[in-house]
């Protein structure tokens, strides 16, 4: 259904643009020559085209990006990382959100047809299934959000965490939801996984704004010397990592949802301001990859940061024997 709101937009626009070509007829002969006539002209199509880009703006922000799901590839080369590995395939999906108004059962199956499409490794959920706490109107069961996404596909499974959101309104249902779905939940937890005939490990931290923090504790359940690919909702704790960890996995920011030319992203939940916000960070000889996700929070919006399921490839950087 249409939405009031887009409808108005749309003719606001079309107003606009109608009154840009009627400022932009030929002048009378006589106006023509006055110069004030005409630098008259040129302020009133001047402020015209900037109502016309702050509507084009505000349409495609609230009603279409939003709305929109790419398919984003990205490789990241890693010194420490083994050659036997070297190539591996992971599905990333964050922040998805679910209600009953935007990121619907219909919007759950075009995520799982779309990742299925790639033919992923391993497929890896980044928490935030829910939207909001108890009080949400439109709030969705995870068991709902779970019946869909246990139809996900890969060779080494699905592997999930949760987030803020989740614990926001009920973290352990949320969790036995998946559980129960098939889709093993790693809360301050690992999980070895074997590609190739050469294993690695998942490790699956809690969430940093709601859960007691084991950053270290859980890392150390892996064995010494082992590959290890941490997960976590929220990239701030990046810096905690330990040395050990070539790679982390992050979700929470959603790219800020809106980036502005020139100005960049004005809000990022985040400590570290803009630092985390989206994309490849290396820091202290760590590698992290924070993606914008699929869902909105506060607002609705997204502006030139679209919806995103990462394919990331990890490569190797060693040299061959």
């Amino acid at each position: 259904m249409i939405s009031r709101f887009f409808v108005i937009a749309v003719a606001l626009f079309g107003g606009l643009l109608l009154f840009l070509a009627y400022l932009l007829r030929p002048l009378p002969v006589g106006e023509a020559r006055d110069s004030r006539v005409r630098w008259r002209r040129i302020f009133r199509v001047a402020i015209v085209i900037l109502l016309i880009s702050i509507v084009a703006s505000g349409i495609w922000a609230y009603f279409i990006e939003p709305n929109r799901l790419i398919v984003r590839y990205e490789t990241i080369a890693i010194d420490a990382w083994p050659r036997e590995l070297s190539g591996i395939r992971i599905a990333v999906i964050a922040d998805i959100h679910t209600d009953t108004r935007f990121i619907n059962e219909a919007k759950l199956q075009q995520i799982v047809d779309l990742t299925n499409a790639q033919h992923p490794d391993l497929i890896v959920l980044l928490g935030d299934y829910n939207t909001g706490g108890l009080n949400n109107p439109y709030h969705v069961e995870p068991e709902i959000t779970a019946g869909y996404l246990k139809n996900l596909k890969a060779p080494l499974g699905v592997v999930g965490i949760l987030g803020n959101h989740d614990w926001w309104y009920n973290g352990e249902k949320v969790r036995h939801a998946f559980e129960n779905a098939g889709i093993p939940i790693l809360e301050d937890d690992v999980k070895k996984l074997s590609w190739r005939g050469k294993s690695f490990w998942l490790a699956g931290l809690a969430d940093l704004w709601t859960r007691p923090q084991h950053v270290a504790q859980t890392i150390a359940k892996t064995p010494t010397g082992a590959t290890v690919i941490a997960l976590t909702h929220n990239p701030d704790i990046f810096p905690a990592l330990p040395g050990s960890v070539p790679l982390l996995l992050a979700a929470h920011t959603h790219g800020g949802q809106v980036n502005i030319p020139l100005l960049g992203t004005p809000v990022v939940p985040s400590r570290f301001g803009s630092k985390y916000t989206a994309g490849h960070i290396f820091e202290n000889n760590h590698h992290m990859f924070v993606t914008t996700g699929i869902g909105t929070s506060i607002m609705r919006v997204r502006f030139r940061v679209p919806p995103e399921i990462v394919i990331l490839t990890i490569t190797s950087t060693a040299a061959a024997p």
